[in-house]
């Protein structure tokens, strides 16, 4: 007897859905879980963990933060690079912040919980206090030298021709003071919160100022890897923490930089990515010889 169309077909999908459940829902997991249990992959399988008498303390392929109760930067550890991984360095919400080139003016609102800086800014404001923290230049183009961007809204009477009739420091509220107090002969005013200068048609303009061209705090110490997960640094931003690092912990900043050439890994295969340093074996290795004072 043949069967109606209709049920063949309804036959022929549900043994399509049993096969492919069996096959990508049982088989090929356990065939995963097989070959993480092999020798030379069991650890990376478990995560790489790192344990210190007997106790876990991190990661050696995720990043953490080296920071105290109240968030701030602990002056004895090698600090990472910033995460935008849920609170920082969070394995169940790995992203970036999806910001990119454009991304210069800050959302200030009334409420300062409500506002909502550019990237820009944030590279400014890190940059200013890596060069306060570590004791180098932290300036850098299109930053005003309060670690905001450095960006005017420029009003003009014919819309993008006409003469120039109001300009905004637009990532700048009161009390701060404008970073340049004129703009082609027109004074520079602050930002008000709430207010969307842009949508009010000012024309964005950042400002380059003096900084130096190449910035003395390197790029990964103000910007997040695409993971947000990232357990490495580069040796640049290694180098201007050393000093620190040495003085707080009262070591020869010439065995400080001698573990951090041990704790650095060139590129993959040769090619293939930049030299890194791993911040969590770094200070562990920090703590060990060199500990606490």
């Amino acid at each position: 007897m043949r069967l109606p169309t209709w049920l063949a077909h309804h036959l022929a999908a549900l043994r399509a859905l049993l096969v492919f459940t069996v096959l990508l829902g049982l088989a090929y997991p356990l065939a995963l879980v097989a070959v993480g249990r092999l020798p030379g992959l069991h650890a990376r399988a478990d995560g790489s963990l790192v344990s210190v008498s007997g106790r876990t303390v991190g990661s050696s392929l995720i990043g953490q933060s080296f920071t105290d109760a109240d968030g701030n930067p602990v002056p004895r550890y090698f600090q990472s690079r910033p995460s935008a991984a849920g609170d920082g360095y969070d394995p169940t919400a790995t992203s970036a912040s999806n910001l990119g080139p454009e991304s210069v003016v800050d959302t200030i609102a009334a409420d300062p919980d409500d506002s909502t800086p550019s990237l820009l800014t944030q590279v400014c404001s890190r940059s200013r206090a890596i060069g306060e923290r570590d004791g180098v230049d932290g300036r850098r183009p299109y930053c005003t030298p309060d670690g905001v961007g450095a960006v005017l809204a420029v009003f003009r009477a014919g819309g993008l021709t006409g003469p120039i009739t109001r300009v905004v420091s637009v990532n700048q509220v009161a009390p701060a003071t404008p970073f340049v107090g004129s703009w082609q002969g027109v004074p520079v005013e602050l930002a008000r919160p709430d207010h969307d200068y842009v949508a009010e048609g000012g024309i964005v303009t950042p400002v380059r100022g003096d900084a130096p061209a190449e910035p003395a705090v390197p790029a990964d110490a103000v910007t997040a890897s695409g993971s947000g997960l990232d357990p490495h640094i580069s040796p640049a931003y290694a180098e201007i923490q050393a000093a620190r690092v040495a003085r707080e912990r009262g070591a020869d900043p010439a065995a400080v930089r001698r573990l951090v050439a041990e704790h650095t890994t060139g590129r993959a295969l040769g090619f293939m990515g930049e030299p890194g340093v791993n911040v969590l074996q770094l200070n562990l290795a920090l703590d060990e010889e060199f500990p606490a004072r």
